[in-house]
């Protein structure tokens, strides 16, 4: 090896210390930012909710109250409607946006988005609209990330990581779970797996899990305790739950679409006059049904009594918590379904104990293992990440004794609503906000499905030093872009790959193994080598 070799892999080396142990550092500031917004968020939640039912109980029963109750619903679908209208990437859950923002195909202004989110979440669950916190937490979580990232005047690609570790720290602190912020984050958002950014993700998802912990406690936002593990003789019902759990994603993602085109109807008088169908359907839900209002905390404290809760009781439940968040959620208001999904998973695994102990004779100690394995199967079967499905139940219950019915139960619901050829919730919704359908070339035409991949040119790459055009790519491979010392560049064929360089690539599904494989090679440094500053992606 040449001196020269030698002396650039130590330089590299060096920068690549210095460079983890500063995103350990970012990591933990976009944590503690973003740990802090959704605080705050969550509290303000807490409040909203707790105001909406003291006053729509009070309001119950009197007509000139209820009249005036719907009055204030007005009033607040002005105020929504004017804030979307002033940030309209704040319309929905918010992952889809921040999904686009990790990929650079849009760039959210994130002071505008923190104060509108914020605002709006709140307003909608002071109006009773059944919308979770956890997709709001994430777009509050990735965008103080971006203030971070421009606060110490970092790159788009530095900035894009992190974005997701603020996106993390989101997931932790709106679960009260920072290994699921993790898992969610990579599994979801960034959908890649490196050293530099699973130190960053995981140092700002604790970080954010210990800043919540010492406001709002330690307790879990679902808290389930087994009494005792189902026997290995009972698993066919773990198998059958999991198929059932894919059914139900798939049907959930179906209506969920369905209720989208419904509103995309709609082409006057936006986004008020869509907004106005689950304003004033929350106005009703609040003085007839009002354990269907916000995100889902009161049917989770139900569940917990599923012993003493006939099957049709909780399938009205079900039913009812279904059709109430589809109609909030397609109708654009700024909320999440990530809460209300784990709600309606802890009713599907309720439903099917219930039956399971009264048809079968099962112990009645078992109903609160097919709760938790309804919450995995359900988000498996809706979101597509069953390995974040198996980890938020093991950290919503804190024990693994039930690791191996929860898994069978997340891969069946993944393959299942996957045979279904129904799209995964949050993929389909990124195709909606760029502009793609399934059917689009882009997502799954006849070139097959697109996907990016990072790669970092190691010191001594056979393509170091090479011309674009001269470098033998596998077939349907393109370099979107080079990052070279904190610095984007858009290539050309005659734009030179040097050492270090972070080469942004986009290729297809159909041949994504074989190519990633022959990009590794290509990239590899001569010799081992540590991670390097531009794997970060």
């Amino acid at each position: 090896m040449t001196e020269r070799a030698v002396r650039k892999l130590s330089v590299g080396r060096r920068l690549s210390r210095r460079f983890q142990v500063n995103l350990v550092g970012e990591g933990a500031l976009a944590g503690l930012l973003g740990g802090g917004v959704v605080t705050l968020y969550r509290l303000a939640l807490s409040l909203a909710e707790k105001g909406l039912r003291a006053i729509t109980g009070a309001f119950a029963g009197h007509a000139i109250l209820v009249a005036a109750w719907f009055a204030i619903l007005a009033v607040l679908l002005l105020v929504v409607s004017k804030l979307l209208l002033w940030e309209p990437y704040t319309q929905g859950s918010g992952i889809p946006q921040v999904d686009a923002e990790v990929i650079g195909r849009i760039d959210m202004p994130w002071h505008r988005v923190i104060a509108a989110k914020f605002a709006e979440g709140t307003l909608c669950a002071f109006a009773g609209l059944s919308l979770g916190r956890e997709g709001p937490s994430v777009q509050l979580g990735g965008m103080s990330g971006k203030a971070v990232a421009r606060a110490l005047k970092r790159g788009r690609g530095e900035e894009r990581l992190l974005v997701t570790c603020g996106a993390a720290a989101g997931m932790s602190a709106a679960f009260h779970a920072p290994l699921t912020g993790v898992l969610f984050a990579v599994e979801e958002i960034h959908k890649q797996f490196g050293a530099a950014l699973i130190v960053s993700v995981m140092t700002a998802s604790v970080v954010s899990d210990f800043l919540v912990s010492q406001v709002l406690g330690v307790r879990p936002v679902l808290s389930l305790s087994f009494a005792a593990d189902l026997p290995h003789v009972d698993y066919a019902l773990v198998v059958v739950l999991g198929i059932a759990c894919g059914i139900l994603g798939a049907l959930h993602n179906s209506g969920m679409f369905f209720a989208q085109r419904c509103y995309d109807k709609i082409q006057r008088h936006l986004p008020y006059a869509r907004l106005a169908i689950p304003f004033a359907l929350a106005g009703l839900v609040a003085f007839t049904f009002p354990q269907l209002m916000c995100g889902g905390d009161a049917i989770v404290e139900t569940i917990q009594q599923t012993g003493g809760l006939t099957w049709w009781a909780i399938m009205g439940l079900l039913l009812g918590k279904y059709l109430f968040t589809t109609i909030c959620f397609a109708s654009g208001a700024p909320g999440g379904t990530l809460f209300p999904l784990v709600a309606m998973g802890s009713l599907v695994g309720g439903l099917f104990g219930v039956i399971a102990i009264n048809g079968l004779g099962l112990p009645q100690a078992y109903v609160v293992n097919f709760v938790a394995l309804g919450v995995a199967g359900c988000f498996s079967g809706v979101v597509r990440a069953p390995v974040t499905a198996v980890v938020l139940v093991f950290e919503l219950t804190g024990s693994l004794d039930s690791l191996l019915s929860v898994s069978i139960v997340a891969i069946l619901a993944y393959v299942t609503a996957n045979v279904l050829r129904v799209d995964p919730f949050y993929e389909h919704l990124l195709a909606k906000l760029l502009g793609v359908t399934p059917d689009d070339p882009m997502v799954n035409g006849e070139a097959g499905e697109k996907i990016l991949h990072t790669y970092a040119v190691g010191t001594g790459a056979r393509i170091e030093n090479m011309l674009i055009k001269d470098i033998p790519w596998p077939d349907n491979v393109r370099v979107v872009t080079v990052e070279r010392a904190g610095q984007e560049i858009v290539p050309t064929g005659s734009t030179r790959i040097m050492a270090l360089d972070s080469l942004l690539v986009i290729m297809d599904t159909d041949t994504e193994s074989d190519a990633s494989l022959k990009l590794q090679q290509m990239t590899r440094a001569s010799i081992d080598t540590q991670w390097t500053p531009s794997n970060t992606r």
